[in-house]
């Protein structure tokens, strides 16, 4: 299998910029990634933006942020209130945030939702990070949930078996709002990194997908 790995240029770090739509959808989605990429390069700068956090949501987004950025070069986290489920009749303040950070950030790689994702907040997160960056490797994560809305991906970032449980566990102790919900479950999380490493022949037997839509080569 064809492999591409994001290289830092020389004496300057890798950019990322991490857009997710609620407190736990980047961790859910692109967790292993961003934590497979702080271990492995030498030198990652993350911007990372959660749109729709309030009150207990809020705080448990800034602290898994802090946590699981610890080992980044620079980190900046930006985390907005937008009101959750409904960010279409919002469109104006959503592109808005977008605008700003347009000016402020240029990323080498830039993690989102899913296009065709069926939650509306997450598709339009997805839809204006097309719109604002038109010049940027795009790479989108997946989240499972009731809308079975799982669909092939083509793209494939290897998570180690230690990187794998440390996702998990970070996600039970930096969001104990989500543990009353049956779908926010460490078999949940672990199975989907399971397929993924099945489907590229990860040697860890783990991994994380992306849908990647343009790339140059």
């Amino acid at each position: 299998m064809l492999r591409l790995v994001p290289e830092v240029r020389r004496g300057k770090p890798l950019r990322l910029l991490c857009i997710g739509a609620h407190s736990d959808d980047l961790e859910i989605g692109c967790g292993g990634t961003v934590l497979t990429w702080l271990a492995s390069m030498p030198a990652v700068e993350v911007t990372w933006v959660v749109l729709s956090a309030e009150g207990m949501r809020a705080s448990e987004a800034r602290r898994s942020a802090r946590a699981l950025l610890a080992r980044a070069t620079a980190r900046k986290i930006v985390i907005a209130d937008l009101r959750d489920g409904f960010f279409p009749s919002q469109y104006a303040r959503v592109k808005g945030v977008f605008e700003k950070l347009k000016g402020k950030v240029a990323p080498d790689i830039i993690l989102t939702h899913f296009l065709h994702d069926r939650h509306q907040d997450h598709r339009l997160a997805a839809e204006l990070t097309w719109n604002t960056w038109r010049n940027h490797l795009v790479l989108e994560y997946e989240i499972p949930k009731y809308e079975g809305d799982l669909a092939t991906p083509n793209a494939y970032v290897p998570i180690s078996p230690s990187l794998a449980r440390h996702k998990i566990s970070h996600l039970k102790r930096c969001f104990p709002s989500q543990r009353r919900k049956d779908w926010f479950a460490p078999e949940t999380f672990l199975g989907l990194m399971r397929i993924r490493g099945l489907e590229c022949r990860s040697q860890s037997g783990f991994a994380e997908s992306f849908h990647a839509r343009k790339l140059v080569i």
